[in-house]
């Protein structure tokens, strides 16, 4: 559900930071854990998509929270619907690791590492853009 707050610049900021450090911990990381990996791309680029929602002063909570977040990048970072398709394949394969114990195959990373990367790049610009 769409909640309606005040912009913050400096709450968005600091989810920013944590993004990037979990980005700094993700690179040092190997991708021979990939349920792992797979979690912390999900969580990096929901806490920037997170951050740019606040600076718009929007928020969503709830059961289907996460999914919003994830459908707001076309609005907010124009995104596709393919990429944001495949967000949301991440946000299940994320949902079936982290709570039901689920593996995530090391050929999914093989196969999409690149374009989780190029994603984080995008929101990084778009966000700094944004705190200018």
């Amino acid at each position: 559900m769409l909640h309606k707050v005040f912009p913050d610049k400096e709450k968005a900021k600091s989810i920013f930071k944590m993004a990037l450090d979990r980005e700094k911990f993700l690179s040092s990381s190997k991708i021979n854990y990939p349920n792992i990996v797979v979690e912390n791309y999900y969580e990096i680029i929901k806490e920037i998509s997170s951050a740019l929602l606040l600076l718009r002063g929007i928020k969503f909570i709830g059961e289907d929270s996460h999914k919003q977040i994830i459908d707001s990048l076309s609005k907010i970072a124009n995104f596709s619907s393919y990429d944001i398709s495949v967000l949301q394949d991440l946000r299940i394969k994320r949902n079936y690791s982290l709570y039901e114990g689920k593996q995530v195959h090391i050929s999914y990373l093989e196969n999409y590492k690149d374009f989780l990367d190029s994603t984080i790049d995008k929101l990084k610009k778009v966000l700094k853009d944004k705190l200018k």
